[in-house]
């Protein structure tokens, strides 16, 4: 490998699903200032992902409906009228 374009901040990182709270630990880079607990009792970088390979319809080879925002509510009492 190329030394110096490789990040060197590796370290174990919770990766949380915030649609079904489905979590993983595993090593990256990733920026972030919040902290969660794994199940080993220790504190770790935490970081919230809307979708993940649990709640994802290619992976579960079901159609979920992830509305994190409330967009479609927007859009039905935008469009209820009409």
């Amino acid at each position: 490998m190329k030394k110096g374009i490789h990040p060197e901040a590796y370290r174990f990182v919770i990766f949380k699903d915030m649609s079904n709270g489905f979590s993983f630990i595993t090593r990256s880079a990733s920026p972030t200032k919040e902290v969660g607990t794994w199940e080993d009792g220790k504190e770790y970088p935490l970081v919230k992902l809307e979708i993940s390979s649990m709640s994802h319809p290619f992976y579960t080879g079901q159609n979920m409906l992830v509305d994190t925002a409330g967009r479609i509510d927007k859009f039905k009492k935008k469009y209820a009228k009409k």
